[in-house]
């Protein structure tokens, strides 16, 4: 048994969806999240400066006595991932594997679209691990640029959300995809709006629910499971609190008594 905390961590508020599960699946599991709102988004960064922002958001939760670490964030996962599991000796998880093992599960015409950030979508991260599971499949990609700011600002319903969304899934839909893999921990805030445009038919792919499922079989592998009955949320960012403790209550749906604001580089 280890009651050690999981930490976990993305560019802004978007990796709570990832939180959300695995309070579901591992309640007894203390989570450090950190939100890096100063830097937020990554999707327009170099590779060099995401291996910078992740190493160092790592590094902090290290310090802090994490037992393992999951990277809610598909961008830090497409070009860090490698990188930082090399960097440190703790366990891990990036959302990629658990993504793309949902869709590969869930296509029926071998046809999946993939939408991301600029980073994600530019790495191929999901199209070479779809093509390495099942060389037959066939993937399109779109990149959101507009759907993170408008999910951090607290857009995620209306006609502003909804008229950028047709814009970005009009490539997806004309490509008789089955399945569309959410590829950013942010898209699943604006899944209502994505499953209107591209209709009932397709089914969409939250890594989330896989990543919780991934880390609880790690963490009894290990036999680290926390031995609590119930663990706590400890919200951390790099710059204004205000604002994301508010949007944090509500998607995890508990109050999230203190966000504190971190320097970390």
């Amino acid at each position: 048994m280890d009651n050690r905390p999981i930490g976990v961590f993305d560019s802004g508020i978007g990796g709570l969806t990832v939180v959300n599960t695995l309070i579901k699946i591992l309640p007894g599991e203390t989570i450090y999240y950190v939100g890096d709102t100063a830097r937020v988004p990554y999707g327009n960064k170099s590779k060099k400066r995401i291996q910078q922002f992740s190493a160092e958001i790592t590094e902090w939760l290290i310090k802090k006595d994490c037992k393992m670490i999951v990277v809610a964030c598909n961008t830090v996962s497409s070009l860090a991932l490698d990188y930082l599991q090399l960097k440190f000796s703790i366990p891990i998880i990036g959302v990629i594997k658990p993504g793309v093992d949902n869709a590969v599960n869930s296509t029926r015409n071998f046809n999946i679209g993939v939408i991301g950030t600029q980073a994600t979508i530019n790495s191929n991260a999901y199209g070479k691990y779809l093509k390495s599971i099942n060389p037959s499949i066939k993937t399109v990609s779109q990149s959101c640029p507009l759907f993170v700011p408008l999910v951090e600002e607290g857009w995620i319903d209306g006609d502003i959300p909804m008229s950028i969304a047709k814009v970005y899934l009009d490539r997806i839909i004309n490509a008789e995809v089955d399945t569309v893999i959410l590829g950013c921990t942010h898209y699943p805030l604006l899944k209502g709006i994505i499953q209107l445009i591209l209709g009932e038919k397709i089914n969409l792919v939250d890594s989330g629910q896989s990543i919780a499922q991934l880390v609880k079989s790690e963490l009894s592998n290990n036999n680290s499971l926390s031995k609590n009955c119930l663990g706590d949320i400890h919200c951390f960012v790099t710059d204004d609190a205000t604002s994301f403790s508010s949007l944090a209550s509500r998607f995890l749906n508990r109050d999230i008594r203190k966000t504190i604001i971190i320097d970390i580089y």
